[in-house]
């Protein structure tokens, strides 16, 4: 049988820890090591790179990690994969032989390319097809020590490694599916390893326990199966409600589709091995869909902001004073912006002992199509009020000249028009044989429900009590997905947060679209918020433009949960007893 392949993960976003690409390859065993650099606004800042620069367009950390690491993973025989070649694979490529050269270090040097489809979209600013591991495959079959790409799916990189060391072939579903469920739970690096995690500071463990929380690796077995982990001695920990919360980030419902396979989500089962050993298996897999996705990034205008801070009494009449008078500076302009938002945030408390407790927020962004109006504008109509608005009047800090903001939207192509290629190390251009095998995508009915919970006491306290949440954005959409860690719990979560009710406790969803989707294995919901994003996290529509706190807002909403789910539990605050 064929022996395990481990994979780690030293990156999850560009700008992620500096050092993990060292500790991974000292701290333990290793066959591949990934690194995930691209997200949405990746792409954006990358595309603006490249408007000033053709040359660049690649994530550059990534360089300077290979200039102190080269070596290390040369010696250690740890073939490195990374999408840190963004929107310049090649040049990438290029830059990595040039620094091999300078070191002195012989690696073999692979790319992939074929993503770029700027071409069919040309009012975008970047235009990337998100491709599968095949093409990863095809390079380190050829003898890539080094693999960098542009936009694959982020489980790819864990895909493209597995196909090759198993020889899978596209009609292995399950096993592709298994590789794409340790893909996405790799693909955020420490999320996996107590990192963002509801949890954290439970029982016997403390904040302090995440203090540097170690990268997770996947040991990848031939039939798909993984068991997820760190390299002794990092800090962090691995369990199964770390993996549970990775699993449901930025998902949506039980079929999660890629270029590779469409992984059954609902199939997955989790079992805690051993200390900071999760066992994940039972990945069900069908053909992947006739289309890919593809991310479309283009400029949308130029923002601004201000935030008015007003301090002690008359906090609302203060707020509805100074709106007035910028509303009437920017009557009295040509330039006014096109769209202008304002939120008061109540930070403020009565009595406060300190001057900062004593003041809430005002906030106000604006945006046009133009830079003038954000700019000049914004500043003459904020900054000029200061000897003549409300009493106290300061602002955090004066607007500046206004700033370019990003549209993220996806678009589909079929899957045989896209151009998939290996660029080998000898420079042979191998084009990659798309999936012959492929099943239109479809949304699953929904599993039966548990039995609901016998009627009993209940007690007024915050979901968080008994469920853990994981929040993300997927473009203009946001999901949420809560979970929690008993059959108890689970009978009654799945009859109590519904679409309704979860309206209810995010107000912010109450006239938007709101899908749920169910996991029973996983003891979860998954909610998809539509449209709570605006048009993508680089639009920045919202005061978390990512939606990465949606969750544990969530959590703090207070409902009525039965006494029996609160037993075990000890809160920070007393709860109201209901009948």
């Amino acid at each position: 049988m064929t022996a395990p392949l481990r994979i780690g993960n030293a990156s999850g976003f560009y700008g992620d820890r500096f050092d993990a690409m060292r500790d991974m390859l000292t701290g333990g065993p290793l066959d591949v090591l990934t690194g995930d650099y691209l997200a949405e606004l990746t792409m954006l800042i990358l595309g603006r790179d490249r408007l000033k620069d053709p040359a660049r367009g690649y994530a550059k950390t990534f360089l300077r990690q290979l200039e102190e690491c080269l070596g290390l993973a040369q010696e250690r025989g740890v073939k490195i994969v990374a999408n840190a070649g963004g929107l310049n694979p090649g040049g990438l490529a290029d830059s990595v032989r040039e620094l091999a050269g300078r070191l002195g270090i012989g690696v073999r040097v692979a790319h992939v390319e074929g993503d770029d489809l700027g071409s069919r979209f040309p009012d975008a600013l970047t235009a990337n097809a998100y491709l599968g591991g095949a093409g990863i495959a095809a390079c380190l079959r050829s003898g890539a020590d080094i693999v960098v790409t542009g936009r694959v799916t982020d489980a790819a990189l864990v895909t493209g490694p597995a196909l090759a060391h198993f020889g899978w072939r596209d009609g292995d579903h399950d096993r592709l599916a298994g590789a794409v469920v340790a893909g996405h739970i790799l693909e955020c690096g420490t999320q996996a390893t107590g990192g963002n995690y509801a949890f954290f500071g439970e029982g016997e463990r403390s904040g302090l326990e995440i203090l540097r929380p170690g990268f997770p690796l996947a040991e990848i077995h031939e039939d798909g199966s993984a068991v997820i982990t760190k390299h002794d001695g990092t800090g962090g920990f691995v369990d199964v409600g770390t993996v549970t919360a990775q699993l449901l980030y930025e998902t949506s419902g039980a079929r999660y589709a890629g270029p590779d396979v469409t992984a059954r989500l609902d199939t997955v089962a989790l079992a805690q091995e051993g200390p900071d050993r999760v066992r994940v298996s039972g990945a069900r897999g069908e053909a992947p869909p006739p289309d890919l996705k593809v991310g479309l990034n283009r400029l949308g205008g130029f923002r601004n902001e201000v935030v008015f801070v007003l301090t002690g009494l008359d906090v609302e009449a203060k707020a509805a004073l100074v709106r007035a008078q910028v509303e009437d500076a920017f009557g009295r302009t040509k330039s006014r912006p096109e769209e202008v938002r304002w939120e008061l945030v109540r930070t403020d408390r009565p009595d406060a002992p300190s001057e900062e407790s004593a003041s809430a927020l005002l906030r106000l962004v604006v945006r046009d199509p133009e830079q003038e109006p954000v700019g000049r504008a914004l500043s003459g109509a904020a900054i000029e009020l200061a000897l003549g608005s409300y009493p106290g009047f300061h602002v955090t800090a004066p607007p500046g000249k206004g700033s370019p903001y990003g549209v993220f939207e996806a678009a589909y192509v079929e899957r045989g028009t896209v151009d998939h290629v290996a660029v080998l190390p000898g420079g042979e251009r191998r084009s990659v044989r798309d999936a012959e095998d492929i099943l239109v995508l479809q949304e699953l009915d929904p599993p039966p429900l548990p039995a609901p919970l016998p009627d009993g006491p209940t007690r007024r306290a915050p979901l968080g009590l008994v469920a853990g949440a994981r929040s993300g954005d997927k473009g203009g959409d946001a999901n949420v997905g809560v979970w929690v860690r008993t059959d108890d719990a689970w009978r009654w979560l799945a009859h109590e947060l519904t679409v309704e009710r979860f309206r209810e406790l995010i107000p912010e969803a109450a006239e938007l679209g709101v899908v749920r989707h169910v996991l029973p294995n996983l003891r979860a919901l998954n909610f998809v918020v539509e449209g709570i994003l605006g048009a993508g996290v680089a639009s920045q529509a919202r005061f978390d433009p990512q939606a990465k706190g949606l969750g544990e807002w969530l959590r703090a909403r207070r409902l009525d949960i039965p006494a029996v789910l609160l037993e075990a539990v000890e809160p920070n605050e007393p709860t109201e007893v209901l009948p």
